[in-house]
């Protein structure tokens, strides 16, 4: 008895649970036989509970068996998993590392130290092996556990667990030359058009335009010839280019020097011919990229020309060159043949809602004077819309001389009241901006879209209205006032003049522009100017207008006092975090210290009332503060720029103003 027993423990401490289950029960099944064979008492009782014995017996033989073999093989498997466990994590081809909460590498595994080539990566700095995995760990990486670095001339994917401080690199250096391959052997389509060469032609002798152009299709040939692309003259001033991403791409790094070149060799010969360039990838459909390759060859002659925009599509455009000055390309017929076209919308048109950019100055009121008196001479009603709170001392005179014309006083609206007084038939005129977002009203936009004029002296850029029915930009022109008063002369005779108030604004818009006619004027601006004289403007009511209070005088010297130079020819100036600065009087400031000796361009940073920190940039015409405002999300011209960055400090505004300024300097 004692040994059935020993036998049983034996038995049940080598099965587990549920075949404990299964035997116990075949044990009283057997019981049960046993017992009914006995009942019975017959020998075929006797026989069977035998043979149900004996099957017993042979059935917990060979489940032992069994059971011990899968032990083994269990404790084998868990051996192996475990050891190979512990060896995968030290010679697994992947990459290991651990960091600890300095960020400093406390282990790496061989195959890390075998191809990164590091071998005394302990203690190390993450941010020493690469400034990638700084940035992967950091706070504001949380949302990103892996990404593709670079160490030494091999490609990682890197992935990280963060509650585990580790690391994983996969060498995906193979995938990596694929994808650049890919990416550089896309295909691009550019239009590229020479500036101003009817205009420059015209006046040249058969010879001189045949040698003009055996330069430029030479140079253009042997440019497109060094960086592998195709190049065909399509007509007089416009060539047709299909090439290579990568080439591209190599070109942007190095600045489009074929700019300078044909620009240098034109200003020597006394031509001033230079070009304009636009280029379009990231699409399969060559007609796509044909049509986004004019829309850039359209965005860089918007801007004045002498650039170069590339752009991929669906994301934003990329801008080289535009270091000259634009220049002038509207003439007399353009004047008129504008004039004309808006004619003819205005009287498709119900009503006007002419509007300038937010803080308007100036040249906004003038121009929107001037559209009005267009619209009336033309039948059409036309309302302003602009927000007479927060206006600058020389903007509120003049708005108190318009409020003593009860007809000129009705036509201005406020943003609200334009919201109820637009119609899907209403024709919107954007003047002195051509960016919605920096629109009085940007929502009318929201209520018709499909009928906006936009009448522009600024540099054109990627913001723009989607298809608008007519613009009209001039970067030459000194002012939107002066293009407009241009227009004046081309409306109907029989119409009523221009009254002095509106004349006045006008020439007050191009005065202040132009600095008092010192900068950025050409004949034609003399000759607007001339127009509105004639007409009544009132040179000594903008002097009254124009002029500055002390408190202004006191604010801008306290902005001039804090004067720090970057460079030998660039001034900067700002204001504190807490003191919010009128725009007008910060760009007085930067006016006022291209006064000072060696100072070439000049950059005012201050808080606005919009609590964004503004700056205004001014030049005089050597160094280009339009692409360096670009840099900052903002723009404007050569000479005369601005930007507003939200959700900085004045101090970190500066930073980055001063880092710009740097990188602008050193590559130059």
């Amino acid at each position: 008895m004692e040994k059935i027993k020993s036998n049983l423990r034996f038995f049940l401490s080598r099965v587990d649970y549920s075949t404990q289950l299964t035997a116990l029960s075949l044990i009283v099944m057997l019981i049960s036989i046993l017992i009914v064979g006995m009942v019975h008492g017959s020998i075929s009782g006797y026989i069977q509970a035998v043979l149900v014995i004996i099957s017993l017996i042979l059935f917990v033989y060979l489940f032992l068996l069994l059971g011990e073999k899968a032990g083994k093989y269990t404790n084998n498997l868990q051996y192996r998993i475990d050891r190979g466990t512990d060896n995968s994590f030290v010679e697994y081809p992947l990459g290991i590392l651990l960091y600890d909460d300095d960020n400093r590498v406390q282990w790496v595994n061989p195959y890390f130290v075998e191809k990164t080539g590091i071998e005394s990566a302990f203690s190390m700095s993450l941010s020493d092996i690469s400034n990638d995995l700084l940035s992967l760990v950091s706070d504001d990486q949380e949302n990103e556990s892996h990404q593709t670095i670079k160490i030494g001339d091999k490609y990682y994917l890197v992935q990280i667990q963060r509650e585990l401080q580790t690391m994983y690199f996969m060498d995906i250096t193979r995938y990596s030359k694929i994808e650049r391959r890919y990416e550089d052997n896309r295909s691009v389509i550019g239009q590229v058009y020479l500036d101003n060469y009817a205009e420059i032609t015209q006046s040249m002798s058969d010879r001189d335009v045949s040698n003009l152009d055996n330069y430029i299709t030479n140079e253009l040939s042997n440019w497109a010839s060094s960086e592998q692309m195709f190049l065909k003259r399509i007509d007089d001033d416009h060539f047709f280019i299909v090439a290579y991403s990568g080439k591209i791409f190599n070109m942007e790094k190095k600045g489009f020097k074929i700019l300078d070149v044909i620009r240098e060799y034109t200003s020597q010969q006394n031509v001033p011919l230079t070009l304009s360039m636009g280029f379009s990838y990231g699409v399969d459909d060559l007609n796509v990229l044909n049509d986004e390759a004019q829309k850039n060859l359209n965005l860089s002659l918007g801007r004045g020309g002498d650039q170069v925009v590339v752009k991929e599509i669906g994301q934003k455009a990329r801008f080289y060159g535009g270091n000259t000055d634009p220049m002038e390309k509207r003439t007399r017929v353009r004047a008129r043949m504008i004039s004309e076209a808006l004619q003819e919308l205005l009287k498709d048109s119900d009503q006007v809602l002419v509007m300038g950019h937010n803080h308007p100055d100036m040249d906004v009121l003038g121009s929107c004077l001037g559209i009005r008196r267009i619209a009336q001479m033309n039948n059409t009603p036309c309302k302003i819309v602009i927000d007479t709170k927060d206006l600058h001392t020389d903007v509120s005179r003049l708005i108190s001389l318009i409020d003593e014309d009860p007809a000129i006083k009705n036509d201005i609206i406020s943003s609200e009241e334009s919201m109820n007084t637009v119609t899907s038939n209403t024709l919107i005129v954007m003047v002195d901006h051509s960016k919605q977002s920096i629109s009085i009203n940007p929502d009318l936009f929201n209520k018709t879209s499909e009928k906006v004029v936009v009448i522009d002296h600024h540099r054109r850029g990627e913001e723009f209205p989607e298809n608008p029915m007519l613009i009209y930009i001039e970067p030459y022109a000194s002012s939107t006032s002066e293009l407009i008063t241009e227009m004046l002369e081309y409306q109907p005779k029989n119409k009523k003049a221009i009254e002095k108030i509106e004349a006045t604004s006008l020439l007050a818009g191009i005065t202040v522009d132009t600095k008092s006619f010192s900068l950025r004027t050409g004949t034609r601006t003399f000759d607007a100017a001339s127009y509105l004289r004639s007409v009544g403007a009132d040179e000594t009511l903008i002097q009254n207008l124009l002029k500055e209070n002390i408190d202004s005088f006191i604010q801008r010297n306290h902005l001039i006092e804090s004067i720090t130079m970057v460079g030998n020819q660039m001034a900067v100036c700002f204001g504190e975090n807490d003191r919010v600065y009128d725009p007008v009087i910060v760009a007085q400031a930067a006016d006022t210290l291209l006064s000072l000796n060696n100072v070439e361009a000049s950059f005012v940073i201050s808080m606005r009332p919009d609590d964004r920190v503004g700056i205004s940039a001014r030049s005089l015409g050597n160094i280009n503060v339009q692409v360096i405002m670009e840099k900052l999300g903002g723009g404007g011209h050569l000479s005369d720029a601005a930007t507003q960055i939200a959700d900085v400090t004045v101090n970190e505004a500066k930073e980055q103003l001063v880092q710009v300024l740097s990188e602008s300097e050193n590559k130059n």
